[in-house]
């Protein structure tokens, strides 16, 4: 028995590739999650960025807890089994009246994964609409890889820019519009892309990503994960500690290594070794 989606929800999922809405916080709740981030924001004197960007989960404690949400791990587990491991996170944020955006993509291009046994949860922080560029899905198309191109282009917020190579039917595509708080699921291979925004105010998501503990790593070596749920058999990933205290030293030495072993699998070709958007 699924432990948060129906049987519907699951088979919607299944077949078109994603699921929307998730209500996982209260608006309160949500506004609790941007407070944190914009004070970190204000005392570093500037948007987060470059590496501290990706894995924050590994930085703070307030996200440590949030990747471990039951309901969000609920609703992963019910799409890839009980024993999860978070391989990464990342924020995606779009400032006011600004030109960032995402391109068509799949997201296991690059990541190197065995499986296509992925799921992201991506959670709103504040409202995602149409105006403030919330994210657009063509419902079937995670069916297989396709070819992709990069093109480091310098506003669009893809490690790579990397963007689909083949035509990508923009007409099926559908809006995922989401409530702060609330979050969609995607499969790893799902097309999907995002405008940029042309509102007032900040788009804030939090894309969390999780595998079932079989799933390896086949493109480069030290690769690493948190186990959040169950048990994990396998140890194909070097296993990930969370945080004691925000910013903890020991923590912030770890991340840097962890991200220079996930940049050289991501990156691998360009002769770029570290995030740098």
């Amino acid at each position: 028995m699924a432990k948060l989606l129906s049987a519907s929800a699951l088979a919607q999922y299944h077949r078109d590739g994603f699921y929307v809405p998730i209500r996982v916080l209260s608006r309160e709740e949500a506004a609790g999650y941007r407070r944190r981030l914009e004070t970190y924001e204000a005392e570093r004197g500037g948007a987060i960025g470059g590496e501290l960007r990706h894995k924050t989960h590994l930085l703070f404690t307030w996200l440590d807890r949030l990747v471990r949400h039951p309901r969000i791990l609920d609703a992963a587990e019910d799409v890839l089994g009980p024993n999860l491991l978070c391989w990464s996170s990342s924020f995606f944020i779009k400032e006011a009246n600004d030109a960032a955006y995402v391109s068509w993509h799949q997201d296991a291009t690059y990541w190197g994964l065995s499986q296509p046994d992925v799921v992201t949860a991506w959670l709103a922080f504040t409202d995602a609409t149409v105006e403030n560029g919330a994210m657009r899905m063509v419902p079937g198309s995670h069916v297989a890889q396709v070819a992709h191109r990069d093109t480091f282009a310098p506003t669009n917020l893809l490690s790579r820019g990397q963007e689909i190579a083949v035509e990508v039917d923009e007409a099926k595509a559908v809006d995922i519009l989401l409530e702060a708080g609330s979050m969609s699921l995607h499969h790893v291979l799902m097309f999907h892309s995002s405008p940029a925004n042309r509102s007032a105010d900040r788009r804030i998501g939090y894309a969390i990503r999780y595998i079932p503990t079989y799933v390896r790593q086949v493109a480069g070596d030290g690769d690493s994960a948190l186990l959040v749920r169950g048990v994990d058999e396998y140890h194909h990933f070097e296993p990930e500690q969370p945080p004691v205290t925000d910013l903890a030293p020991d923590a912030v030495a770890r991340h840097a290594e962890i991200m220079k072993r996930q940049a050289e699998i991501l990156y691998r070709g360009t002769g770029i070794d570290r995030f740098t958007k």
